[in-house]
């Protein structure tokens, strides 16, 4: 492996959520660390925290000024939408996404960027021998890499990690998406396969727990499902034509009992439940559909991807 270029310049963009009490330690020992080797700026994205995150990140940008850039956003958008706002402020050759909890030790930023410098992939992903996610998030996870498998096209071997770095094309390509829906993976995925993977450790979570609640996870399914496929749609369309022939066969096979056998009583249960199955998945398309539709409106209606309140560059 050559040695790492110092002459690159670095950008860790880290989306702040409930990170009073980590963020310090996490901007302390970057510098620490990497600063040594490198020309860096680290990128601050208050994702409008309840807690006293705010004014830690506006302490560490004055104790750092020059290296710490801060931007508070005006609500809660979520971690994808934050982490856009930390891209499209970025100016590093290469960027590295990070999050707020320790949970990515600090050494391993060191690797990831050696990996980037030192190999012609457009993003490297970090994995993971064993996580130390909760249960909870450790199954949403597997869920959320099961669907990308389908939606994205993904290949089956990469783990989707919020811990990544990418370079500056993959970067400036990601930032031309303005719409309110990002999935900063689907973007990757659709824009490279120029894709790398190293092995990291995991530690456990040292202070509080994940910000991904189950709303968080499903929203952002969501923005996996409509935004970056329209498989969800092929396949209400195949299920209603699967509905539609099952009910034609069956109604003949009605027809000819019919005939056969005039005696046989008028199934009223199965008529009800056969409609109420049919309604079921008439509304589920059209909620499907409704979904698509009003994201759509949303788009055109220029809702934002998100708002900054207050910057400190």
């Amino acid at each position: 492996m050559n040695s790492i270029s110092t002459n690159s310049f670095i950008s860790v963009v880290i989306p702040v959520y409930k990170g009073e009490a980590t963020i310090g330690r996490v901007v302390n020992e970057l510098i620490n660390t990497i600063t040594e080797l490198f020309t860096i700026e680290i990128i601050l994205v208050n994702d409008n925290s309840p807690d006293d995150s705010e004014h830690e990140c506006i302490r560490l940008y004055h104790q750092f000024q020059g290296i710490v850039r801060f931007f508070s956003l005006s609500k809660n958008v979520g971690e994808h939408n934050a982490v856009m706002a930390g891209l499209n402020k970025s100016r590093g050759d290469f960027v590295v996404i990070m999050d707020d909890d320790f949970q990515n030790p600090i050494t391993e930023v060191k690797t990831l960027i050696n990996a980037a410098i030192n190999n012609k992939n457009d993003v490297i992903y970090t994995y993971y021998e064993k996580k130390e996610h909760s249960r909870f998030r450790n199954f949403g996870s597997w869920f959320n890499d099961k669907v990308a498998n389908i939606m994205l096209n993904k290949p089956r071997n990469l783990y989707l990690s919020s811990f990544k770095i990418l370079n500056r094309f993959i970067v400036d390509e990601i930032i031309k998406y303005d719409l309110p829906y990002p999935y900063i993976d689907g973007l990757i995925l659709r824009t490279t396969d120029k894709v790398g993977v190293i092995n990291v450790k995991h530690q456990k979570r040292e202070i509080g727990e994940s910000g991904y609640t189950l709303k968080k996870l499903v929203s952002l399914w969501l923005n996996m499902f409509v935004n970056f496929s329209i498989l969800p749609l092929r396949i209400a369309t195949i299920i209603g034509f699967l509905f539609s022939l099952f009910g034609l066969v069956f109604a003949i096979i009605t027809f000819v009992e019919k005939i056969l056998n005039p005696e046989l009583p008028v199934g009223w249960a199965t008529i009800t439940i056969f409609i109420s199955i049919f309604a079921g998945i008439q509304l589920i398309a059209l909620g499907m559909i409704g979904e698509y539709v009003g994201r759509i409106f949303l788009s055109q209606n220029k809702k934002p991807q998100y708002t900054i309140k207050k910057s400190f560059e």
